[in-house]
């Protein structure tokens, strides 16, 4: 199993300008400590129930370009980006700049938006949660038409492209992994079966869930004739090590292995203070690569 770090809050002490030190900070110490991965929100205004939408929140692409330069092994990605923000086209050439300046480190996470408030306050439409459903579909699809090198038009119900011109190419073999976040059984997890290289499920709704969400990815995939084996599966929790202590923290992550969980991200609690990026370094990351 990989562990791997979500930054979903930017609030520390002296923000704004402590803003570019400690996230440097952070990422380093997370690289160094054998995460395998460092994540940030794609939101606009902070959401609940991480915070009052005033607090600070960094636009995730720029937030990852940043941490490219500043590290130089961890995979880089958002859990997740919202359809609607960016034209898919745009998305794509967005994903792939990341993944060329990172020397082949980028994910693309993706879903189909669900904050109102960031939408009307930034004058982005929010169409209804079907028409995202279609926007996602169409966007996946467009995004792997971008990837496959094949430069045609594409003509779907709510975008029209005359020509999917991706150059540079990324470097990540045969594309960025696609990572589809949500737990919705009749769309989501079909979009997974169909579209996507992971998924990201919510941790905190417990191994029961957890294990029905993926029995019915399983059917989707059959459905799909998909292997089931071929994507990878992902968790995001929160690890308080004020009120947990490491030992507990690796039984969860073996019980999220014996699930099939692969790779378990983790928030933290004042993160910025490093001292769990470095306990986690010590005693739970050497013993999760052994699930």
């Amino acid at each position: 199993m990989r562990i791997g770090l979500q930054i979903p809050s930017f609030s520390f002490q002296g923000s704004p300008a402590s803003i570019r030190g400690k996230l440097s900070q952070i990422a380093r110490t997370a690289e160094d400590a054998g995460f395998a991965s460092v994540w940030v929100m794609d939101h606009f205004f902070q959401i609940p129930p991480v915070g009052p939408a005033e607090q600070e929140m960094l636009e995730g692409y720029s937030a990852l370009s940043y941490l490219a330069a500043v590290t130089e092994r961890v995979k880089l990605g958002t859990l997740v980006t919202g359809v609607t923000y960016r034209h898919p086209g745009v998305l794509a050439k967005t994903v792939t700049t990341l993944d060329v300046l990172s020397g082949g480190r980028a994910y693309l996470g993706i879903g189909a938006a669900w904050f109102d408030r960031e939408h009307h306050g930034l004058g982005v439409p929010f169409p209804a949660l079907g028409e995202r459903f279609e926007r996602l579909e169409e966007a996946l699809r467009i995004v792997k038409q971008f990837w496959s090198g094949n430069v045609a038009p594409f003509h779907g119900k709510h975008y029209e492209l005359s020509e999917t011109l991706c150059s540079p190419a990324p470097l990540t073999r045969p594309h960025p992994p696609i990572m589809i976040g949500g737990m919705g059984e009749k769309k989501t997890l079909r979009l997974v079966a169909r579209y996507a290289d992971a998924c990201n499920l919510f941790a905190f709704v417990g191994t029961a869930v957890l294990e029905q969400k993926l029995d019915v990815l399983k059917r989707h995939c059959e459905k799909e004739r998909r292997s089931y084996g071929e994507i990878e599966k992902s968790t995001l929790g929160t690890a308080n090590l004020a009120k947990q202590s490491a030992k507990d923290i690796v039984g969860q992550c073996r019980e999220l292995a014996r699930l099939g969980i692969a790779h378990a991200i983790f928030n933290f609690p004042n993160v910025d203070a490093l001292t769990s990026l470095t306990t986690f370094g010590k005693e739970v990351i050497p013993a999760a690569a052994e699930f």
